[in-house]
Formats: C-alpha cells, structure tokens, sequence
C-alpha cells in the first residue's frame, strides 16, 4: 500500500509534468477552434481514492472513463491535455473526423457548467426510445 507521503509526491510529480501543457485539439480542416465541437472530460465525482472521470462529446455520446485516485491525474488520463493518451485520440478523431477540441471541467464545476449540461441533454435524447410513426 502506498503511503500518503508517497501519493503526494507522486500527484506532485505528474501535475508537474502536464504543468502548462493546452488542452488537446484535433483540427484537420482549419477550422476555428471555437467552432470545433467539444469533448468534455470531467469529473463524476466518487470518494477518497476513487473518482470517475468521465469523457461525453457536445453531442451526447459517451466516450470513455477512468477511475482515479484524485482529481489532477484525470486530464491527463482522459485525454485533454495536448499529448496525452494518443489511444483515446484515435476513438475522438473517428467520432469527430472533421475535428473536434478537448476541455475538462472539474468536479467543483460541473453544476455550473452550460456547456457540460447541454451535452447530458443531448446523451438523455440519445437513450430515449424513439416513437414509432
């Protein structure tokens, strides 16, 4: 088991490491990055140890997730940060082929979050059965 002086140390080394790296962006066709769709990672909450770090995209598809023991490695294990994890990239460039950019949003801003919400209602119309005409 790993001790609390060894855990600090560790999340101190890996915040340092991604320390001003930018958020991931994926634009193949020039396109402004502000009219590039999102793909949120954030955190979904859990307890001392174990937190879910979820990815949705803008348009309500779920991505992906992660557990974590805390909170600062989830940019980096999502994803979101430039450079990271070019194995989930290869599932976001096929959801998004004509590009798409990369935001986490942290547990203490999710409830305040427009953009994050508007994707869950956009996941909620994804799992509602559809009428039949």
């Amino acid at each position: 088991m790993t001790t609390a002086a060894a855990a600090e140390a560790y999340e101190a080394q890996h915040v340092y490491q991604y320390q001003g790296r930018p958020a991931a962006v994926f634009n193949p066709l020039g396109k402004p990055v502000a009219e590039l769709p999102v793909i949120y990672g954030f955190n979904n909450g859990g307890s001392c140890g174990t937190y879910y770090a979820q990815l949705i995209a803008a348009d309500g598809t779920a991505l992906g997730g992660h557990i974590c023991s805390a909170e600062a490695y989830m940019p980096a294990d999502l994803g979101v940060l430039e450079g990271s994890r070019p194995d989930r990239h290869e599932l976001f460039q096929r959801h998004y082929p004509d590009g798409y950019r990369m935001e986490f949003v942290g547990h203490a801003d999710v409830d305040a979050h427009a953009g994050l919400f508007s994707a869950f209602a956009e996941n909620e119309k994804l799992a509602l059965p559809k009428e039949s005409a």
